[in-house]
């Protein structure tokens, strides 16, 4: 848990029982379980909220799975028109350095 070990975790423990006493340690481990439900039941709410939102528009999962490669093809081919010839050359290039001598290799 968080990288720390049982003898880490019962020595925390035993600086915070020192710190606040016995009498305080329950109602803080109370407090910060209500707190971490708080904000899980928070983010539950923004999770359905967005799914609620997501149907009301009529899309779901698969249909913005659909939308992004199309997005994705659509810039592809941009690209390609955009930078087609240059990469062509340039693999072009590459193949006529390979022929010369091998592969080629990069210093790192």
């Amino acid at each position: 848990m968080f990288g720390i070990g049982g003898g880490e975790l019962v020595f925390i423990m035993f600086i915070v029982l020192m710190l606040f006493g016995a009498d305080k340690v329950p109602e803080i481990a109370r407090t910060l379980g209500k707190t971490i439900a708080q904000v899980k039941n928070a983010t539950n709410d923004i999770k359905s909220e967005i799914h609620k939102g997501i149907e009301d528009n009529g899309l779901d999962a698969k249909s913005l799975t659909d939308m992004s490669g199309s997005i994705n093809t659509k810039i592809n081919k941009a690209t390609e028109d955009l930078f087609g010839d240059t990469v062509s050359q340039a693999n072009k290039l590459k193949e006529d350095i390979e022929e010369i001598s091998g592969p080629v290799k990069r210093n790192m």
